[in-house]
């Protein structure tokens, strides 16, 4: 683990401007200022916007947001929602409905279906790219785009036939395709792929924490479809460093076709509460260098500010952390199993907290543990952003 810390009056700083930078993406939220920085020119969204936007976007975040609520056929949520942004992992809706269109799932060989399954619940590259390949490339997008009706959504650069995430995609659109899964989608597609998606695995084939957004800001029942490009680390691995992104994630000139592709993008898709009410659609671009800890954290915080009807959000205190290579472990001593690794500096969810074994990364020492209900384990209260060593107002274990 690394073992530098931030002195006490230099993270009060660091506090201090969270708090201005905080009251200064509200102001830019207000002005619609950060929404539409830097996307696509794309056609006037027609549909009606909610009176009033909740979503906040954190400062220097670009963002596609939209919310509908199955109930009353509304949406509740739109920001820049027709805005373009590269799919990354989120085509793999498209990949896997192309494949199933006219077929059923249990018409899939055996070997196909073990792809589709990784594909879905471990955003695995190399079975979208099987996918991808045999089933005409570009072609699958052209495709899906007359079926469902898309507007926004296009294959790849012409320069990049063969890298799936470089497809364009927006919000509206890919609450088009959430809509088409639960309500024109035969049962038997629509109970697989969402069976799969509703299996989201925490870390993802290539080593990165895939349960940032909606996993991380509402309880079950959910099902989820995450996108990430442009990261070098994500968490989940003993080392600082996991696998790099394959197809969706190498970078090219900029301006290819107009979408951007060099800036790191995380995307956040998927269906909330009961009766899958809510389709929730948040894609984000980041500035270039943001760390995926810092990104997971911001993506995190404008899910958190939405309207999502049905939606419960889990019970905690968000905290902040700092070092790489922060393991959260079975109990609360370094002797206990490891269970993953946090994306450095990522946000968590403290419920409560313990004593436990002494932990020195000196010039600091702590024997309280914190308990994350959303990992199902501990990790030493000496990483996490809190001047005490006991979290004040986090109760005690």
């Amino acid at each position: 683990m690394t073992t530098s810390r931030t002195p006490l009056t230099a993270r009060a700083a660091t506090r201090a401007g969270v708090l201005f930078g905080a009251a200064t993406t509200l102001l830019c939220t207000l002005m619609g200022a950060t929404a539409t920085a830097g996307t696509t020119e794309a056609a006037p969204d027609t549909t009606p916007s909610p009176s009033v936007a909740q979503a906040e976007i954190p400062a220097g975040v670009t963002a596609g947001v939209a919310v509908f609520d199955r109930q009353t056929g509304a949406f509740t949520e739109q920001v820049n929602s027709a805005g373009q942004f590269r799919s990354a992992s989120v085509v793999k809706l498209l990949i896997a409905l192309d494949l199933l269109w006219n077929r059923s799932p249990d018409a899939l060989a055996a070997a196909d279906r073990s792809r589709m399954d990784a594909m879905l619940r471990g955003s695995d590259d190399a079975a979208a790219s099987h996918f991808w390949s045999a089933n005409g490339s570009g072609a699958i997008i052209d495709r899906m785009v007359a079926r469902l009706g898309l507007t926004d959504t296009a294959r790849p650069p012409s320069t990049h036939p063969g890298y799936w995430g470089y497809t364009a995609l927006s919000a509206r659109d890919t609450v088009k395709i959430y809509r088409h899964l639960l309500d024109s989608s035969p049962t038997a597609v629509r109970d697989y792929v969402l069976g799969n998606l509703r299996q989201s695995t925490r870390c993802a084939t290539d080593g990165y924490d895939q349960h940032f957004g909606i996993a991380g800001s509402f309880d079950r029942p959910w099902a989820v479809k995450q996108g990430w490009s442009g990261f070098s680390s994500g968490g989940c691995t003993a080392t600082a460093t996991a696998a790099p992104r394959s197809a969706d994630q190498e970078r090219t000139a900029a301006g290819a076709e107009a979408v951007d592709l060099a800036r790191p993008a995380l995307h956040t898709t998927g269906v909330v509460g009961s009766g899958d009410r809510s389709i929730v659609a948040v894609l984000t671009l980041h500035p270039t260098g943001t760390a995926y800890g810092k990104a997971y954290s911001d993506v995190g915080r404008l899910t958190r500010s939405l309207n999502v009807p049905g939606a419960t959000r889990p019970a905690g205190t968000w905290i902040g952390t700092w070092g790489s290579g922060v393991r959260v472990r079975a109990e609360a001593t370094t002797a206990a199993a490891p269970l993953t690794t946090l994306p450095a500096g990522v946000e968590v969810l403290v419920r409560c907290q313990k004593r436990g074994q002494q932990v020195s990364v000196p010039p600091y020492v702590n024997d309280w543990w914190a308990y994350l209900p959303q990992y199902g384990g501990f990790m030493s209260n000496i990483y996490l952003s809190s001047p005490e060593n006991q979290v004040p107002g986090v109760p005690v274990c």
